[in-house]
């Protein structure tokens, strides 16, 4: 395991004094994952006070405590930071993730210590001095088994958000829940124990599920069969909802919808998105497109699957789902106009839509967004067409709106308010109804110059004073 230097040189003076560090956490857990890992956790066993690491660590860089009663020290060194720590004991005492009886002991037992850590691979360690690899949980049997095995029933239930962590744990690293694990959480579940959580932590493992995992669908697959779905109804709601096998023969709306959440994660990693905020949006935007489809499914007496008004149905129920989840009103609100209009590309391309139409869709959404979400729309299904992988309706969609301006942002006007006071026209109520109409015509193509909207005003005017 490839360790910084500057470890190396704290380790050396923390067994002078009969002491060590031992690095803890995903770092570990990563290295035989062989995945890269950007934090640096190390626990220092054999100290008796937190004040001898803090003298230890001042003399090569700054030192801070973020979490002095958990026993934690952020250590800074030529702009990298690495979390110092002690071993510690947790005992639940009440509810909530703050519900912790936490008691600090540097003589702990590197096993003793690691007791509290929710699965075995999450319990590996590795003895910088003696440069040696700690698994005192059978952790590197259960990695080369492809296995998530839980750690202890009574600490693991201290927390219900550790069977979220699963979920997002199985999907990141494509491993299988152990089946002790598997009827753990599913016991958790059953008992209402994930009620207790708060909004936000289980964001965070959603984020984490849709942000990471190559594949999320098998995590939204593990909530179904854990039944965590009962706590999203809206999601719920998908399971078994029919669809025209013409469009959708790969079966039901929550299929496609696994599908179609896969195929964004791929296309935000080719895209190489770098904002973890834009993936997210069009990571719940395609999870939510379908939602309307729970409500607004007919079967017809010859057997035609129908879903009319699907998309603006699912508005209001994207909003309920999206706030059990976050507070974030904003970030809600982005997302709503790809539910509304994700028909739209493929609709557009079927009948050859005008450039009006192009010009008033862009003043609703992002052109060149809802195309991607309508990808994965489209390639989320296993029809001949889309399993070419090629989406001829957003290629289309994409040249006519960039040849009309409009591909990321509305038709600029070639009105303003200032042009119409050159005009020599008094600021006024009318202003903003002479602007609306003007932009109307520009929208309709009727207006294409600047030149012409200043005639078309004038000749409003006119007529406005004629009448």
């Amino acid at each position: 395991m490839k360790i910084p230097n500057i470890l190396k040189i704290i380790s050396i003076q923390l067994a002078e004094q009969n002491a060590k560090a031992i690095i803890v956490g995903g770092s570990v857990r990563d290295h035989f994952l062989k995945l890269p890992s950007k934090d640096i956790d190390i626990e220092v066993y054999g100290l008796s006070s937190l004040e001898q690491l803090e003298k230890i660590l001042s003399q090569y860089g700054s030192v801070n405590f973020v979490g002095k009663s958990f026993g934690v020290l952020k250590f800074v060194y030529k702009g990298m930071e690495y979390d110092f720590s002690f071993p510690r004991t947790e005992a639940k005492i009440a509810q909530g993730h703050r519900g912790f009886d936490v008691k600090i002991d540097g003589n702990l037992s590197f096993k003793e210590a690691s007791k509290r850590r929710d699965f075995s691979m999450n319990a590996l360690g590795y003895d910088i001095e003696a440069e040696q690899f700690l698994d005192p949980f059978d952790g590197l049997e259960d990695i080369k088994a492809k296995q998530l095995r839980h750690i202890d029933d009574v600490t693991f239930m201290e927390d219900p958000l550790r069977v979220y962590r699963a979920i997002q744990f199985c999907a990141r690293f494509d491993l299988t829940l152990d089946k002790e694990s598997f009827s753990l959480c599913n016991q958790m579940v059953e008992q209402g124990m994930l009620e207790e959580l708060p909004k936000e932590r289980v964001y965070e493992e959603w984020e984490k599920l849709l942000l990471k995992a190559p594949k999320p669908s098998s995590g939204f697959e593990l909530m179904r069969e854990l039944g965590i779905l009962n706590y999203f109804p809206e999601l719920y709601a998908l399971i078994d909802v029919p669809q025209s096998p013409k469009w959708h023969p790969e079966g039901n709306v929550w299929i496609h919808t696994l599908m179609g959440v896969d195929v964004m994660a791929t296309l935000c990693r080719s895209q190489c998105m770098e904002n973890d905020k834009q993936k997210l949006k069009f990571m719940f935007a395609i999870l939510c497109h379908d939602l309307g489809k729970a409500t607004h499914t007919t079967i017809e007496e010859s057997g035609r699957i129908r879903a009319i008004g699907h998309d603006v149905a699912g508005l209001e129920l994207t909003k309920s789902l999206l706030y059990r989840l976050t507070n974030e009103y904003d970030f809600i609100e982005s997302i709503l106009p790809f539910v509304e209009h994700h028909l739209k590309p493929s609709l557009f391309y079927a009948n050859a839509a005008k450039d009006a139409a192009f010009r008033r869709l862009a003043m609703k959404v992002n052109i060149e967004e809802l195309v991607l979400v309508a990808k994965a729309d489209f390639l989320g299904r296993t029809t001949k067409e889309a399993l070419a992988g090629i989406y001829e309706a957003g290629i289309w969609m994409i040249e006519k709106a960039k040849c009309l301006e409009v591909k990321n942002t509305p038709l600029k006007p070639l009105i303003q308010g200032r042009d119409l006071i050159e005009l020599g026209i008094e600021p006024s109520p009318k202003f903003k109804e002479i602007l609306d109409v003007i932009y109307f015509e520009q929208l309709e193509g009727k207006v294409l110059k600047k030149d012409e909207a200043l005639t078309f005003v004038k000749n409003y005017l006119n007529d406005m004073n004629r009448t």
